[in-house]
């Protein structure tokens, strides 16, 4: 999507060089979604098949680089619904989520899976969870990217579980023997959302140092509230991918929300990202109906009245959008709303008015939206355009 420097009402402080030193302005940045697999571990949230079928179909046309279908060990829906995402010819890489077990790669290999992630915990604190040892989990790791590797698996990427409160003396030598042992890419995964955006920094620089040349992706919860804030300054310390879901959904406060990560690092910080904004609300509303969940009216990209307009002083300049909007509706394809309830002002009669073509003469606006606040503030709502019209018709 060809995006304007007209459609972006930003401030030149964001141009200082302390802003946007670091970050490297000539690399895309790509995604990597798990919606269907992290996201859908959002606590009462059950994707049937043909949810993950028409999601996944979806996110390719948003211009996700890879899409991690599932684990099919879960279920035979899923195993199913991992098989349809794979036969559907999608632009996407496809990939899969296994731990560091034959079964679950062997799973994987059956249904035709080229490219898979393989999963297990480096932190001393999760390893006495699970009751691994360090020799243990090293074991493991090696071999099952021996085994992912000589079975035909394309690519493996190694994700290590809890990785931003491993040992980093261990975690370096976890991350380079899963390498030797054919690993592809390896992931620094923040599992409970512990790190500071400035921590997560760091941490991409720390490994990007210890292995120069292989695709590091950055994953991280939100716990603190901050998954999107780490996630660009993950990109900073080097970040090839970012991995995250639609809405930010997952479990305990979710995930990474990829659509505020790539809207952000393309118009705060000029980083070119792998993704058309255009869709993200399409993909949005439908991950929303089949999780069977709303998010916030209020939240960034996707919400329902971020470009919906109820306070009258603001109407007052919904002429000049840059005036009370940081970047055009247009790159979101979304349209542009006055509401009418309690906060209204004369300017949104007469807006409102015009959107509908009505018509009611200046000295009756008064009396109208005197009737608009009534019906508003008594409801502790927005008053409906049906309402509205039989106001006009009787007031005006």
């Amino acid at each position: 999507m060809n995006i304007r420097p007209d459609q972006v009402w930003t401030t030149p402080l964001n141009e200082m060089d302390a802003v946007q030193k670091g970050f490297d302005h000539t690399k895309t940045i790509r995604f990597y979604d798990t919606t269907l697999r992290d996201g859908e571990q959002s606590t009462g949230v059950c994707f049937s098949a043909d949810d993950k079928f028409e999601i996944a179909c979806k996110l390719s046309e948003l211009g996700i680089g890879r899409i991690e279908s599932g684990f099919p060990r879960v279920s035979e829906e899923d195993t199913q619904a991992v098989k349809r995402i794979l036969d559907a010819g999608l632009k996407s890489e496809i990939w899969g989520f296994a731990r560091a077990l034959k079964a679950d790669i062997d799973a994987h290999l059956e249904l035709g899976t080229q490219y898979t992630l393989i999963e297990i915990t480096t932190s001393d604190m999760k390893m006495k969870a699970f009751g691994f040892t360090r020799e243990k989990v090293m074991t493991s790791v090696v071999d099952a990217m021996k085994y992912a590797k000589d079975k035909g698996i394309k690519r493996v990427n190694f994700f290590a579980v809890d990785s931003t409160r491993s040992d980093l003396g261990y975690l370096r030598d976890i991350y380079g023997a899963a390498l030797e042992a054919g690993a592809d890419e390896i992931s620094m995964v923040d599992t409970i959302g512990v790190c500071a955006p400035e921590t997560a920094e760091y941490l991409i620089r720390q490994v990007k140092s210890w292995f120069p040349t292989t695709p590091l992706h950055w994953h991280g919860h939100n716990d603190f509230g901050l998954a999107t804030a780490s996630a660009i300054a993950a990109v900073r310390g080097g970040a090839d991918w970012i991995q995250g879901t639609i809405n930010g959904m997952g479990e305990r406060a979710g995930n990474a929300d990829l659509c505020e990560v790539a809207l952000a690092l393309q118009f705060l910080y000029h980083v070119p990202v792998e993704m058309d904004l255009s869709k993200a609300r399409e993909v949005s509303n439908l991950v929303q109906k089949h999780g069977k969940y709303e998010v916030d009216s209020w939240k960034p990209v996707t919400g329902k009245y971020i470009f919906t307009r109820e306070s009258g002083g603001v109407a007052a300049q919904f002429h000049q959008p840059s005036a009370i909007e940081p970047y055009s509706s247009d790159i979101l394809s979304a349209t542009r709303h006055i509401a009418l309830g309690k906060k209204s002002g004369l300017a949104n009669i007469k807006i409102k008015l015009d959107e509908l073509g009505l018509s009611a003469p200046a000295e009756k606006h008064g009396a109208i939206l005197e009737r608009v606040k009534s019906v508003g503030t008594a409801g502790k709502r927005l008053v409906t355009d049906d309402e509205f019209r039989s106001m006009v018709k009787e007031l005006g």
